[in-house]
């Protein structure tokens, strides 16, 4: 029987598994994807300082670790039950069943679809299989397409996309209607915008962002933005043009758009095409939970964490015992804060199975969240520290 089963080799769990290994806890590690990393694998961009964080590196370092602590990696292997049996949790995979006294779910999240006419044309994907197509199968998604949704995700894989030498001809926002809510708004979006300024090649839009301060100035930022778009990296980003259809007989053959007010709202019935041969389309992402669900979490909505999460504490503890969560299921946030999470969880499981003079490792592993997530290149959400703190509140309370 294992001390600790991990499900989930993305950033958070390899770390988990590293920090409970080096206590000297048996854990193993399952994942349905084909080889370990999860998101890390896919991601590239430039720091506020200028160094770059190359994910397949940083995966390899993780990877480095594991393989000195002989830790195993069951990939392509899909948990579809998990259980507590007699005080011992049991991992039900179409590999075979595990046993553990301890379980991590580090599972991640997933994209938010927008529906828009034509999204079920090949060609059409999520802005994150965009990203691992490049960056990890190193195969373009295609010669010319458009990113529908403009937020901190889109912004940085359109950029990733044209390092990698595809044309993107313009990031687009969502038709409006309910399931789009304030994606479609260009005044909404703006201010989402604005969160992530530091990352904008152009100084103006840099050293511009923190004035556009107030509802009266992002008013006449937004009625004034051109409605050609303005150009990051040369990619036209449009907040007046919203996507009305995707077209296309066998495959994406281009797209319809339409001028919306700051409002979004359809300005007038004129339209025009935008020929390209693949889309993109940016929802968002929410905690990839079921999982949790299954093995009893109580959970609670938090906008600011991209949704419904399993209610846990700090030390990554549910209010199911001998349960844990680390990594995006437990709330959006960057691969760097995931790692951390990660680190905390795999210390308090090797605490709660007898491990000693411990305590100290993990108040620092606690301090590093801390600092990891304030000093965050991409935010998701500007409420993010608050949301937790309510959220480890309720968990105090039960």
């Amino acid at each position: 029987m294992l001390d600790a089963m991990i499900i989930g080799a993305g950033p958070a769990g390899l770390s988990a598994a590293i920090s409970a290994a080096q206590h000297g806890l048996h854990v193993e590690i399952v994942d349905e994807y084909y080889q370990p990393g999860g998101r890390l694998l896919g991601q590239l961009h430039q720091e506020p300082d200028g160094e770059w964080w190359n994910g397949i590196e940083e995966t390899e370092k993780l990877l480095e670790q594991i393989e000195s602590l002989h830790i195993t990696i069951h990939c392509s292997t899909s948990v579809y039950d998990l259980q507590k049996v007699n005080k011992k949790w049991v991992t039900y995979t179409d590999q075979g069943n595990w046993e553990s006294q301890a379980v991590l779910i580090a599972t991640g999240a997933t994209e938010s679809p927008t529906p828009i006419p034509g999204w079920t044309l090949p060609g059409v994907m999520s802005i994150g299989a965009a990203q691992v197509l490049t960056n990890v199968q190193r195969i373009q998604p295609g010669e010319r397409g458009v990113v529908i949704g403009v937020n901190v995700l889109s912004f940085a894989i359109a950029r990733e996309l044209q390092l990698a030498g595809v044309d993107v001809a313009g990031m687009l926002l969502p038709p409006p209607h309910l399931l789009s809510k304030s994606e479609g708004v260009p005044q909404e979006v703006l201010s989402s915008l604005l969160r992530f300024s530091h990352l904008a090649p152009s100084v103006l839009m840099h050293r511009g962002a923190p004035f556009v301060k107030g509802r009266l100035a992002k008013n006449l930022v937004t009625a004034f933005y051109p409605e050609k778009g303005m150009g990051v990296w040369g990619i036209p980003l449009q907040l007046r043009r919203t996507a009305l259809e995707i077209k296309g007989k066998n495959q994406v053959e281009g797209i319809r758009v339409a001028k919306v007010n700051r409002k979004g709202e359809l300005r007038n019935a004129i339209t025009h095409d935008i020929d390209v041969d693949f889309v993109c389309i940016a929802g968002g992402l929410s905690p990839l939970a079921e999982l949790a669900a299954i093995a009893g979490c109580k959970f609670i909505h938090e906008d600011a964490l991209g949704g419904y999460v399993p209610v846990h504490n700090e030390k990554m503890e549910t209010a199911v015992s001998g349960l844990y969560v680390a990594g995006n299921i437990t709330g959006i946030e960057s691969a760097k804060v995931a790692i951390s999470q990660g680190t905390i969880a795999g210390l308090v499981i090797a605490k709660s199975l007898g491990a000693r003079m411990i305590n100290g490792k993990i108040n620092e592993a606690l301090q590093e969240v801390e600092s990891r997530r304030a000093a965050a290149t991409i935010q998701f959400h500007p409420h993010v520290i608050s949301s937790r703190e309510s959220l480890y509140k309720t968990k105090k309370t039960q």
